[in-house]
């Protein structure tokens, strides 16, 4: 009989897993070895692209899991390196397009931008920036306009069905789904005994309300997230050390509070 699945967690990338600067997931080495340990899972999602996940997903040994790719509003499948639609990226450039100039012109895509702009907005190598350009189905990109005006940019886009999420970075337009919505279809097929979220921005906080335990994870170059609801039921916490350093000490804490480091011990 097939053993149920001990642990299933859902992980932002850059800042969460990944060092927001270096974009090194060293540091989370000794607990992604622990899951992997007791045959758990960690699925990816963020707002990466498929061509840029697709490799790390390898990297990691974690090509047997899905990720959730470009904020939720894709996925993309195990043992897959690309989505299988056309996407919807076309049509959200056409709909951006056909806004007054003066929403329009304070937002800057990365569909607006050289992979050698994206590199410098991102601090990502040019080769991977030209990799966070191959968008299929959501378009990141930076707001110079006042506050009042962004929130018109983003009702205009609402009534156009586009749905706008705020980032560690960027302003993330998509058709819909979130990394929740795509969690929640995860969890129905994997049904795992234990789900945990980890994430450190705004759009990371309905993924973290929905597993059975969540984590805001230290970023110090972004304004922390508002006291959550679960908090104040221990269901969600806070790591005091930043990226992955926090996300090792939190997955392990965790293991060790569920007595699953024991589970490790004795098929060791």
């Amino acid at each position: 009989m097939k053993q149920p699945l001990p642990i299933l967690v859902f992980t932002d990338l850059d800042g969460t897993l990944l060092d927001h600067h270096g974009y090194s997931y060293a540091p989370a080495l000794p607990a992604l070895d622990a899951i992997a340990a007791l045959s758990g899972g960690v699925v990816l999602a963020s707002s990466k692209t498929a061509a840029e996940i697709a490799p790390l997903r390898d990297e990691l040994g974690l090509s047997g899991w899905p990720a959730i790719v470009e904020n939720g509003a894709g996925l993309l499948e195990a043992g897959t390196h690309a989505g299988d639609d056309a996407g919807d990226y076309a049509e959200i450039r056409s709909i951006l397009a056909s806004l007054p100039q003066n929403l329009r012109s304070p937002f800057r895509g990365f569909g607006d931008m050289s992979a050698n702009e994206v590199s410098d907005a991102t601090g990502l190598s040019e080769a991977q920036a030209a990799l966070a350009r191959e968008r299929r189905y959501s378009e990141p990109g930076m707001w110079s306009g006042s506050e009042a005006d962004r929130e018109s940019f983003i009702a205009a886009l609402s009534d156009k069905g586009i749905s706008a999420r705020m980032g560690g970075r960027f302003l993330t337009l998509s058709l819909g789904h979130t990394k929740a919505d795509r969690m929640d279809a995860i969890i129905d097929r994997s049904r795992p005994a234990h789900s945990v979220a980890l994430g450190d921005a705004p759009n990371d906080v309905e993924m973290l309300d929905r597993a059975d335990f969540g984590y805001i994870v230290a970023n110090p170059d972004a304004a922390p997230l508002p006291r959550l609801k679960g908090e104040d039921e221990g269901r969600i916490r806070r790591t005091e050390l930043p990226g992955p350093a926090g996300w090792n000490a939190a997955i392990l804490g965790l293991l060790s509070e569920l007595q699953l480091l024991t589970e490790i011990g004795r098929h060791v």
